[in-house]
């Protein structure tokens, strides 16, 4: 099994920084869109509905299915023998940056439901100030993988 990992790790590798991609854009995206609904939309408006659809399918069919294949090729990354010098405390915190990055995932599945049901409290500024959550995580990710410290 380690001999197929090593030799699809230039695959793995690409899909994995591409899925990683397309996550991103909507962790980015997402809080941007609660924004304008918080600030802009009233329940059952027009807004309030094409929004709902756009927050609906940003999720389920970008990253949704993003985010499964960021963890999987990711952790076939770990698998592969050579790649991960567990020595290092920079496996830790990248590990530790992409479960956040996952716990914020699902806080905005949660926000997108009560958006849906017309319930949501939260302030536009609440989201702005949400939407650093996912860039200050990436910083941390980026310099533990490439610094390698």
């Amino acid at each position: 099994m380690s001999d197929i990992l090593a030799n699809l790790y230039p695959w793995t590798k690409a899909f994995h920084i591409m899925s990683v991609i397309s996550w991103m854009a909507g962790l980015f995206y997402l809080p941007r869109l609660f924004v304008y609904h918080a600030e802009q939309a009233t329940k059952g408006d027009q807004l309030d509905q094409t929004l709902q659809i756009m927050e609906f399918k940003l999720l389920r069919l970008i990253m949704g299915p993003a985010s499964v294949a960021t963890w999987l090729f990711g952790l076939l990354l770990v698998f592969t023998p050579g790649i991960v010098d567990w020595s290092a405390v920079w496996p830790y915190t990248k590990a530790l940056g992409v479960i956040a990055m996952t716990v914020f995932h699902h806080w905005l599945m949660i926000q997108r439901k009560i958006f849906e049901r017309g319930e949501n409290k939260l302030a536009g500024r609440r989201f702005r100030m949400m939407n650093e959550v996912p860039t200050a995580l990436m910083v941390l990710i980026v310099i533990s993988v490439v610094v390698k410290f």
